[in-house]
Parts: structure tokens; sequence; C-alpha cells
């Protein structure tokens, strides 16, 4: 169980450090209060009886001390809140290990086995095209044909395209002007942590940021 502590950092499990604020610091604002209340009763007690202080400065000056108490109280909650929002990703992506998913991905990686996938059209297409572009910068256009508004699946055959193995960039283009992302399904074999989050290492895919999955399951 994660522990927040104020003066030190918590590390989650990706390898963030949640820090927290110096000037939120729940002791330096307790005791704040502490010799606000002191001095405070120190100046009623030896004020002038015949020209008193106005009481309604005291009572300013002590809300702004509870305002302040309650942003550190927030400020903590949010650095606990953060911690475990990394942590449940973090199991969640380690959970998925063997699990098929879908990506949304701008790239793949042929090497020989079929990828599959699919993009999602939003507008009525009457030519729907994926171009897969190599390092070289050599295009090979996977014609789809007319289609509707949703989904549109889509079958990369390296084989019969005549495609070697390596990366190559996706490009959807369709004469609607919409240029929708490739969802690519694959199969998960490995979950790295990172600074910015759990990495998926995708069959035909490579590393994938956790965030990039639209879709979980599958055949």
């Amino acid at each position: 169980m994660n522990r927040i502590d104020n003066e030190t950092a918590s590390r989650t499990p990706a390898g963030r450090e949640v820090q927290a604020n110096p000037a939120f610091d729940l002791r330096d604002v307790a005791q704040m209060e502490n010799t606000f209340i002191t001095l405070m009763s120190a100046q009623i007690q030896n004020q002038d009886p015949t020209n008193p202080a106005d009481s309604s400065q005291y009572i300013n000056q002590y809300a702004n001390l509870a305002q302040v108490r309650s942003m550190a109280n927030l400020t903590r909650v949010a650095q606990g809140s953060l911690v475990l929002v990394d942590n449940l990703q973090t199991l969640t992506a380690a959970g998925l290990v063997g699990q098929q998913v879908k990506v949304a991905s701008d790239s793949v990686t042929l090497a020989g086995r079929v990828i599959e996938g699919e993009i999602r059209l939003t507008s009525p297409s009457g030519s729907t095209q994926l171009e897969l572009v190599s390092e070289s910068g050599r295009r090979t256009t996977l014609q789809l044909g007319p289609q509707q508004p949703g989904r549109v699946p889509v079958r990369i055959d390296p084989a019969a395209l005549g495609l070697p193995e390596g990366r190559y960039r996706l490009e959807v283009r369709t004469d609607s002007g919409e240029m929708p992302p490739v969802e690519l399904a694959g199969r998960v074999v490995q979950v790295r942590t990172s600074a910015t989050g759990p990495l998926l290492e995708v069959a035909g895919l490579g590393q994938v940021p956790f965030y990039n999955v639209v879709e979980f399951g599958g055949a």
C-alpha cells in the first residue's frame, strides 16, 4: 500500500514521483495557526482597554489561515489520488499480458503475419484507401472501396501485398477528406513501465502507450 508523506516524494510503479509542495506542508500550516493564536491572545490581553483592537481583523486573519489549511488538505488528497490512479493503471496494464487488444496506431511492423483491424468513418466515402509507407518511402495502397459511416474492416496481408518485413507508416485517405486513425488488433506480449505510464508490447505493433488502447478483448 502506498504511503503519502508531506516531506518525501511518493514514487509510483511507473517510476514517476509525486513531490509534495513545500508551500502546503500541513505541519507548517498548523504551526502558523498555533503561532497566530498565541500572538492574538497576547495582543488581546495586553491591548489598551480604552482603545481595543477591531475584532474583525482577527477573524479575517484566522479565516485566511483556515483557507490555507483547506488548500493544503486538497493538495495532499490530489497527490494521493494521482498515485492511486497510476497504480491502478499499471496493474490493469499488467493484467493484459496474453490478452487481445485493439490500439490506435499510425504505424505497423510487418513480419510475415496477417494484421487485422479497422477504421471508423463518420461520413460516407466513395473511395477509401489505406496506404502503407515503408521506411524508404515506397507506398503500397490497399483499396477498401466505397464505405458507409461506421466500422470498416482492415486486413493487411504482407504476402498478398508483396511487402517485406519492416516498419510501415499508415495513412488513410477518403474522398470525403476524412482521415481517421487505424485501429489494429494484436496480442499483448509484455508490459513495461515508463515515466509517462505503462507501455504495452503488442505483437506486430511494437511498443504502444496504454492510453492508445481503444478496445479490450476480441478474438
